[in-house]
């Protein structure tokens, strides 16, 4: 099995794919934040020392690109190919009102006739293998049957799937009739991503899809950064490890971000999902949530390690109380 790590914007960057690959080694692509692909602008700062190969030294980095312009794809691969990247993913699956109302992400699925045009320029001159992360329509499920006969024109890396509709946003649950139907009837190798939070939900997935060979991890992931091991050899991460893991990722934001302002910001945000792991979870997220100096926060993070246990069973309804 490959497992890939979904990309969380402002959250999965390098600092924390550096981290997560030096204690948890089991993933075999990470991919990045989606970078926007501007043919006149060229590519941003923050975006460039994402990617640099010097700041993802022994990690496997797929570069995503979110656009509906096919020179900008193909201007934007080419720099990436530059930099030694020899695979590029181009996002169909973003949910976010504000790049749907543009027609990119899962925006882009509803354009069907100029989607597939999109894909022949891009194919066509692709200098990169070229992987997709889809959802499987922007309004219905039924649109996935006539994306899925334009997917199979093009010569994929792999399709990604998540098979959820754009409306879904992260609500409801994976369609899993309409992957089904994918899984038979692609030409192109498919990836699953949906849902998959613990080591008990993958393997009911496994059960009913016993020939899938690569699934992407996402919230799930940054949840309990060891589900992989969890996965394969059935080892829970123990405390001492994720507390090595949270401070290496605190004291690196800590050096390069400027105030306990947006160091705490960062924090919060990847502590929404880890928090799930702990007894005594909402408690403890309310207090995170109000501190505002680093020096208030370390004392809550210490209480946190120090009084309370990993859970058996992680509350994953934390997200939709929070």
């Amino acid at each position: 099995m490959n497992f890939y790590f979904a990309p969380l914007e402002g959250i999965t960057g390098y600092l924390y794919r550096n981290t997560h690959h030096t204690y948890f080694d089991k993933v075999d692509k990470y991919f990045s934040p989606f970078i926007f692909a501007n043919q006149h602008e060229g590519i941003k700062g923050k975006d460039v020392k994402d990617i640099l190969p010097e700041n993802n030294q022994g990690v496997t980095l797929v570069p995503q690109i979110l656009t509906n312009n096919a020179k900008d794809f193909i201007y934007t691969a080419k720099k990436f190919k530059q930099l030694g990247y020899d695979e590029v993913n181009l996002k169909l699956g973003c949910p976010s009102g504000t790049v749907v109302s543009r027609h990119r992400g899962s925006g882009f699925l509803a354009k069907q006739a100029e989607l597939d045009v999109f894909l022949d320029e891009v194919f066509s001159e692709a200098v990169t293998k070229i992987s997709i992360k889809t959802r499987i329509g922007k309004d219905h499920p039924d649109e996935f049957y006539e994306l899925l006969q334009i997917y199979n024109k093009y010569p994929m890396e792999e399709l990604i799937i998540h098979p959820r509709i754009q409306k879904d946003f992260y609500k409801n649950t994976p369609n899993l009739d309409v992957f089904g139907h994918a899984l038979s009837q692609s030409k192109n190798p498919i990836c699953y991503n949906g849902d998959l939070f613990t080591a008990d939900a993958y393997k009911r997935f496994m059960n009913d899809f016993p020939s899938i060979t690569k699934v992407m991890l996402g919230r799930g992931l940054l949840a309990n950064p060891g589900l992989i091991s969890e996965i394969t050899d059935g080892v829970r991460v123990d405390k001492n490890t994720l507390r090595v893991f949270h401070d290496k990722i605190y004291e690196d934001y800590k050096k390069v971000l400027f105030g306990d302002r947006n160091v705490m910001f960062k924090m919060k945000e990847l502590w929404f999902y880890m928090i799930t792991q702990f007894t005594e979870n909402e408690k403890y997220w309310k207090k995170i949530k109000k501190v505002e100096r680093c020096s208030e926060y370390d004392v809550v993070i210490a209480k946190l390690f120090e009084e309370q246990e990993l859970c058996e069973q992680p509350d994953f309804l934390t997200w939709k109380k929070c």
